[in-house]
């Protein structure tokens, strides 16, 4: 939806009704996507006559707009946002586009941004809300850009060969009705002489230096004498107000950027752009003060109509700084008069002198503006700061994309490039420059060859022709380290350590830090900020490590691993909590930092990487990292253990991929640490029978102090009574009770999602799918607080059987968006179990809808994702199955048959592949077999009857088609095993 306010308030297909009704639209239009305060809000529409609860007012007008325009205004705790495009914003992009092809010698695609710019307005701006205050200075900017506009388009009009004929008419209109807007008259002057008419050309000028020194009391300016030198014959060129380089590249990723240094110009006289070199510091204040330069000379209503000087300091030491200054835009004293933009560039290795010089400009010349480039602030009154950070991702692949096409014509950002791309840019922390090297090499490297040996060439990639401190990475870091005191190199040098940035308390810790200091290295864009933490960019960091001398490097090393052993250690505990969200998301933050501790002290100091493992297999298992638990696991648990570390050596034999020696499973079954209960979870099993397994490693804890374990017990207990003992349903559920009652007295949300996952496992084999989908949501939402609903219990299977059960319970379309949405999470991590498990479920919901080719077509994907590679028995059996019920029914023998032969001792996985059995030997006219087949799965079940409809219809039809004596005969006629030669 596009809001209009150039004119009459106008949203499509609706009216607001009400002055203040469209005030608040307008207002809220004026800041569009961005939030608007109810304090300002108020202020703005009642102004000095506020109601007498202005809050409950205001709220009241945004339910009736919304009764009127729907969902138009969203809600935020601080005040509202209007949801919708603004024509008076696409104005601006617009107008600025058009300008911006005229200056670069474009007139055809200036002529058309500026026309379907000037098509956008329909009357006065904002006119339905001009009798209030706020609306007077955005009215008049926009009024102010819309006559700019008018003016660059008509010069387009003339460059691109327009007859001045046609043109003259509306610029004598626009004279008369701006008779003091000098580049009117200066494209009137230029039109008449395009049409042949010197003479009325000549007049033109002379009406308007007269009306000049009636009105102001002053003489036309460069650009009307510079058109009077051309009418008199004497072939003036305009005279140029910029210094300013042409771009040689296109100009990417920093829209927002531009928007807000020139917002911010608009009403502050020093605006000062920090950040690390190479972040594209002097691009962006170029492409800033280019955009400010006066199309057609001095313009009296620009905001620097005597134009922009570009100052560039690179190069100048601190005694030049005041030559270059004057040589550049002339001695200080005669800049009084003038309104102009200075851009001092790259300020930060003559700071101070800058800073100086700048603080006399501003006091002494008030029309004067700054915009400086420097790595640290000017540190002055009135100073305004605009920090260039790296680009996101998504823009820093399209700089990528820009700069590799201009030296890899074939090249195509696209799905098959797109990963690596990615990759690299995540490398190279989104710096432009960094990116702009990198790009330039494939001119002699192929994408795969850059994306893989990045980190190795990180430093020296370069330009030949770039300033010598851009030249390379390393030039660049360089050029800020050589502006450093000891006391910060050696911080700087240290921080190299860190992986992923470190709070203020570990840099303290780790590198005996003075945190003055570290605010210092902030300041010059060295060390980056976010939030509470501090980190080095990539580049950054592999340079201050390279001067990280060898004995403070081991040493800063082992104070980085003894503060993350401890920080895991007490994190541990505290993980099985209700502090569980909090204390997981902080170890989420120092993920970085734990993996490079475990790194160091597996070459260097076994016990502690013992004792780091066995603190982060908790966190492991709540995330479901299984293939990274088990990689070091692997490496540490080989050899003997040592002493005092048998469990957090066994830990490592369970989970690693080496094999599970019985004398480890049985120093986990022996201990009372909670973390033994559930480190099966990250392995395939101690082997042997589940029941006998949970039985023993339960043994010790049933009376255990710590209330997590207890409940654990009881979940594990329960799990194993519903799955893998016949008749142990009601059990089963009594015991998932109790888990989840101590769970939720504790408030550990890991604990919370799993028993509310079995629990409905356990509704859902009575049949119950309405209760069992309701607890499984639940299950869902406490999985989601601790940011795992994609892993728990194991990677998709939470998604699969909530869609699943909301496909039972006849919402098709909701399961089908709950398996796009987690296919969306699963592709990212490459499960293929997973994606084959989302594959099982879209079959089965394409099959619910009568569509059996779609659902022949997916269960063969997931058979195709499988191609051999290990899955649970229970789910291929489940797979094979659905492929029956699928497929004709002759072609469905071989399916059921291999169904049935698959062993396992899942009793609840066993009764739901004999009941789809039993539907398909149903439907093939063998309704003995089904029946025999659906006894069985009700045995297995442990349950005197079932809630499901459609099984209860199903043993119906079996009792209808056999008759009472048969059918009772059959359904309790097996006891034991059945295969696949059952259907013989």
């Amino acid at each position: 939806m596009r809001v209009g306010i150039l004119g009459p308030l106008l949203i499509p297909a609706a009216e607001i009704r009400g002055a203040r009704l469209r005030a608040l639209v307008i207002r809220l239009a004026l800041d569009p996507g961005r939030v608007v305060t109810t304090e300002r809000l108020i202020d703005d529409l009642w102004e000095n006559d506020p109601p007498e609860n202005p809050s409950a007012a205001l709220q009241s007008l945004v339910s009736r707009i919304r009764r009127q325009v729907g969902t138009l205004i969203v809600s935020h705790p601080a005040g509202y946002r209007l949801d919708a495009d603004v024509d008076a914003a696409e104005f601006e992009n617009l107008a600025d586009s058009g300008r911006r092809a005229l200056r670069e010698g474009d007139p055809a695609r200036a002529a058309a941004r500026l026309r379907e710019a000037l098509a956008l307005w329909r009357g006065e701006a904002l006119a339905d809300a001009a009798g209030l205050a706020f609306t007077a200075a955005p009215a008049a900017r926009l009024d102010e850009m819309r006559l700019c506009a008018v003016g660059d388009r008509v010069e387009a009009d003339l460059a691109t060969g327009v007859p001045g004929a046609a043109l003259v008419a509306e610029l004598r209109d626009l004279v008369a009705a701006h008779p003091l807007r000098e580049p009117y008259h200066v494209l009137l002057i230029r039109a008449l002489l395009a049409d042949g008419r010197r003479a009325d050309a000549l007049a033109a000028y002379e009406r308007v230096r007269l009306l000049l020194a009636d009105e102001l009391g002053t003489d036309p300016g460069d650009e009307l004498r510079a058109a009077h030198m051309t009418a008199l014959g004497g072939g003036a060129a305009p005279v140029r107000r910029d210094n300013l380089p042409a771009g040689l590249t296109t100009f990417v990723g920093r829209s927002d950027d531009v928007r807000r240094v020139s917002e911010l110009l608009g009403h502050r006289r020093l605006v000062t752009l920090t950040g690390p070199g190479g972040a594209g510091k002097t691009r962006l204040a170029i492409e800033v003060a280019a955009r400010m330069v006066p199309v057609a000379g001095p313009d009296a209503s620009a905001l620097v109509p005597d134009g922009v000087r570009l100052v560039e300091l690179a190069p100048v030491g601190a005694d030049a700084v005041a030559a270059v200054l004057r040589n550049t835009v002339g001695p200080i004293s005669e800049l009084a008069d003038r309104r102009m933009l200075l851009v001092l560039d790259n300020c930060e290795h003559v700071v101070d002198v800058v800073a100086e010089l700048a603080e006399q400009l501003l006091a002494a010349n008030p029309g004067v503006r700054i915009l400086a480039t420097s790595r640290e602030p000017l540190d002055l009154p009135g100073e305004t700061l605009h920090p260039v950070k790296p680009l996101d991702l998504a823009p820093a692949m399209e700089l990528f994309a820009d700069r590799a096409a201009a030296v890899s014509p074939d090249f195509a950002l696209d799905e098959s490039t797109s990963g690596e791309v990615a990759a690299i840019c995540a490398r190279l922390d989104g710096m432009p420059l960094a990116i702009e090297l990198t790009a330039a090499r494939l001119r002699s490297l192929t994408l795969p060859r850059l994306a893989a040996g990045i980190g190795d060439r990180l430093l020296d990639r370069g330009s030949r022709t770039a300033q010598r401190r851009h030249r390379t990475l390393r030039a660049v870091i360089g050029w800020s380290w050589d502006l450093l005191d000891e006391d910060e190199r050696t911080l700087l040098a240290r921080m190299s350590v860190f992986a992923g940035g470190a709070t203020p308390e570990a840099v303290e810790r780790v590198c005996g830090a003075d945190l003055d200091v570290l605010v210092s290295l902030v300041d010059k864009s060295l060390v980056q900020t976010s939030g509470d933490r501090y980190r080095l960019l990539e580049s950054v960091r592999r340079f201050a490590a390279e001067r990280l001398a060898a004995a403070d490097a081991e040493g800063a090393r082992r104070a980085h691993l003894a503060h993350y052993l401890e920080f895991a250690e007490a994190a541990d505990p505290l993980l099985r909590t209700g502090e569980q969200v909090r204390v997981l998301a902080e170890v989420d933050a120092e993920r970085g930092n734990l993996d490079a501790a475990l790194r160091h002290a597996v070459a260097t100091d076994r016990r502690a990487a013992l004792r780091l493992f066995a603190a982060l297999t908790w966190a492991w298992i709540i995330r479901g990292q299984r293939r990274e638990a088990a990689e070091w696991a692997a490496v540490l648990g080989a050899g003997e253990p040592p002493e005092g570390l048998e469990l957090e050596h066994a830990l490592c034999r369970v989970i690693g991929p080496t094999g599970r020696p019985g004398d480890a499973a049985r120093v986990l079954r022996e201990s009372d640490r909670p973390v033994a209960l559930v480190a099966w979870s990250l392995a395939d099993g101690y082997g042997g029978d589940m029941v006998d397994q949970v039985r023993a490693a339960t043994a010790g804890f049933a009376d255990h102090p710590d209330p997590w374990a207890r409940a654990t017990v009881q979940l594990l207990r329960g799990l194993v009574m519903l799955e893998f003992t016949p008749g142990g349903a009601d059990a089963a559920e009594n015991l998932l009770d109790e888990a989840l009652t101590g769970y939720l007295q504790i408030g550990e949300r890991w604990g919370l999602s799993m028993a509310r996952y079995w629990l409905s496992l356990a509704l859902e084999n009575r049949g119950d799918s309405a209760r069992a989908l309701a607890v499984l949501e639940q299950a869902a939402a406490s999985a989601a607080e601790i940011g795992c609903p994609q892993v728990l219990p194991a990677p998709g299977m939470l998604a699969v059987r909530l869609a699943q059960l909301r496909g039972r319970t006849g919402d098709l379309a909701g399961a089908r968006a709950g398996l796009s949405a987690a296919r969306e999470g699963v592709e990212r991590t490459g499960d293929v179990l997973a994606l084959a498990r989302i594959e099982h479920a879209l079959g089965e919901l394409a099959r619910r809808r009568g569509d059996r080719t779609e659902a022949s077509r997916r269960l063969n994907l997931a058979v195709e994702l499988l191609d051999g590679r290990l899955a649970p028995p229970q789910f291929l059996s489940l797979l094979e199955v659905e492929w029956c019920r699928s497929l004709e029914l002759d072609e469905g023998r071989a399916w059921a048959r291999s169904a049935l032969d698959r062993a396992f001792d899942d009793d609840i996985a066993r009764a739901a592949v004999f009941e789809g059995v039993a539907e398909w030997c149903l439907a093939v006219g063998d309704p003995r077999r089904a029946a025999i087949l659906l006894g069985t799965a009700r045995r297995l079940r442990g349950i005197e009857d079932t809630a499901d409809e459609a099984l209860r219809e199903l043993i119906e039809r079996c009792a209808g088609l056999l008759g009472p004596d048969a059918f009772a005969a059959a359904w309790n006629s097996h006891h034991g095993q059945i295969g696949g030669e059952f259907l013989d």
